[in-house]
């Protein structure tokens, strides 16, 4: 950099400016001229129209107008405005601190500064600032911003002495309301009693007594810190509480929610409706053959056992033991739950039967008798139902009821008349014979259905080893293909309802139609009721040449021959033997 007064230097800037080429801050017009001012002028540099000659003109003044204040206007170019036109180079005419232009009329003369209010009665009285000579002592100069750590910024509450006493203010102000504040002493100038009227006001004016000044920021007295009187302290003292009711009412409205939607969706589909609880009272429920899962659901609901039929529908079909539900009169409870009905429903205890076992070989007589004495049932009433036109009997059955009651296991619900009874009983004969294919198998065997049977009848008296019956009944076959009298005991005794023990040589040379061993063929009627292994024999009979059975032991067994001569030996040893094989 060159110090003023260089060198000339050349070019578009080449000009002596008395800047050394430094830029001047203020153009040239506003420089002072050589040998001062003309007399008269007011000692301060005229405003100059901007030369023309050079793009950047410079003033020597290296201070620009800034040395004197009035250097901005002259009785040439006075300044009217703050915002004055500027000159024909584009600059402004004007200082900056030139007078603001006068405010409009009209609804700015009604505006007054922020700060003016109306003054009270006390204040009236006792004006805050007297009008005499101002006493406040001056403010020592503020310390250079550079030595100020905050930048020069007013942090509100720094450095400030804990211990320092809080200004009673506010009591001061209570007092004063109240009449106790001091009165000013007799002959006092308002002046005087002024800080005595508006204390705190004094202190706020004229500072502390004991510094002599103001309060800055960082005088500013605050308290120590209690937490005891932390009113957010306090508010998280009760925060638990307050968590726990707000837990308490969420709960409820949970629980709310849970029951009234319960509520909606059996509105919404009635058929999801569950009752809760085991349920009370008793009902009895009738299980129809054949029902379905939906239609015990029903059957249910209609007895108000259950709400509606899909909970109980739904806990069937996650149950496999469900679908083994047996038809009956089973003991419930009044509005349980879909689960706890399809429980009772499994359990046998809840199911009210009459169990009644009817052997294989049993007759009709039999049967009735056991009937009666198992159900409580009179026994006339059985007998007068055992009509064999009002039983579903098979046509080749030729009327007669013997043969046809089915034995098997039965269980009979309350109420169940006698003719119900039998009825049943015929009706899974006839299952069975479906199953077997009864008149298929016999015709194909030469032989009448009812001759099936009535054979079945007597190798189930004749035996009860199953893995001998095939063999009696190719006996029975062989002699009758053969012409030769069955001599089967069973068929007599049938006749003339005896046990085979009570038979005696007259018995055995009677002229009876049963009498199966001086009458060739078959009896009139089978003579018991054949069971379903039985009737599997007579159907499927073993080949072979056999002819002849003897009992050989007291398990049952028998000794099968078609010897004759071999007969008569092991009829022997039978009759040695004390097994009832005598004549």
């Amino acid at each position: 950099m060159s110090a003023p007064g260089g060198p000339q230097r050349r070019g578009r800037h080449a000009f002596d400016d008395g800047t050394g080429g430094m830029p001047a801050p203020f153009p040239t017009g506003f420089g002072a001229p050589a040998g001062g001012f003309p007399p008269g002028t007011s000692g301060h540099p005229p405003v100059f129209p901007r030369p023309g000659a050079g793009l950047v003109d410079r003033s020597g003044d290296e201070t620009g107008p800034m040395g004197a204040p009035g250097g901005w206007s002259s009785a040439d170019s006075p300044l009217t405005s703050r915002h004055g036109d500027r000159d024909d180079h584009g600059f402004d005419r004007q200082h900056p601190s030139a007078p603001l232009p006068p405010l409009p009329a009209g609804a700015w003369d009604r505006l007054r500064p922020r700060e003016d209010a109306v003054d009270d009665d006390a204040t009236v009285a006792a004006p805050r600032l007297s009008a005499g000579p101002d006493d406040t002592p001056e403010e020592p100069p503020a310390e250079p911003a550079a030595d100020d750590p905050t930048g020069g910024l007013d942090v509100i509450g720094a450095n400030v002495d804990d211990d320092r006493p809080r200004p009673r203010r506010r009591v001061l102000r209570r007092r004063r309301d109240e009449g106790d504040a001091p009165q000013p002493a007799p002959g006092a100038t308002p002046a005087d009693d002024t800080a005595a009227l508006h204390p705190q006001d004094d202190l706020d004016l004229h500072g502390d007594p004991d510094d002599g000044g103001l309060l800055h920021d960082d005088e500013i007295p605050i308290a120590p810190y209690d937490p005891r009187t932390d009113p957010q302290r306090r508010r998280r003292r009760r925060r638990p509480l307050a968590i726990g009711l707000a837990l308490l009412v969420l709960g409820g409205m949970v629980v709310g929610i849970v029951l009234a939607g319960q509520q909606l969706l059996g509105m919404l589909d009635p058929a999801a409706r569950d009752y809760a609880g085991p349920g009370t009272g008793s009902v009895d429920v009738r299980v129809q053959q054949g029902d379905t899962l939906t239609d015990i659901a029903r059957t249910l609901a209609d007895a108000d056992v259950i709400a509606s039929t899909g909970p109980f529908v739904d806990a069937a079909q996650g149950e496999p033991a469900a679908t083994g539900i047996q038809p009956g009169v089973y003991s419930l409870r009044l509005q349980m739950s879909g689960q706890g009905a399809l429980d009772l429903l499994l359990d046998p205890a809840s199911r009210q039967v009459t169990r009644v076992t009817v052997p294989e070989g049993f007759t009709v007589e039999q049967i009735l008798t056991r009937l009666a004495e198992e159900t409580g049932t009179p026994l006339a009433e059985l007998e007068a139902a055992a009509d064999p036109a009002a039983l579903p009997l098979p046509p080749y059955a030729g009327g007669q009821l013997e043969g046809y009651l089915f034995p098997a296991t039965y269980d009979f619900e309350p109420g169940t008349t006698p003719q119900q009874m039998l009825q049943r009983m015929v009706e899974t004969f006839n299952e069975v014979a479906a199953r077997l294919r009864l008149e298929e198998r016999a015709a194909a065997l030469g032989r009448t259905p009812g001759e099936v049977v009535t054979i079945a009848s007597m190798i189930q008296s004749e035996t009860r080893l199953d893995e001998e019956r095939a063999d009696v009944a190719q006996v029975i076959y062989n002699r009758l293909n053969a012409g030769i009298a069955l001599g089967i005991d069973a068929t007599l005794a049938y006749g003339l309802d005896k046990s085979g023990n009570e038979l005696t040589v007259t018995d055995l040379q009677s002229d009876n139609p049963y009498n199966t061993r001086n009458r060739r063929g078959l009896p009139p009627t089978p003579i018991s009721s054949p069971g379903e292994r039985s009737l599997e024999a007579a159907l499927a009979p073993t080949t072979g040449d056999l002819l002849y059975y003897v009992l050989e032991s007291e398990d049952g067994a028998h000794f099968f021959t078609s010897d004759y001569a071999e007969f008569q030996q092991a009829r022997q040893r039978c009759a040695d033997a004390g097994l009832g094989c005598g004549g």
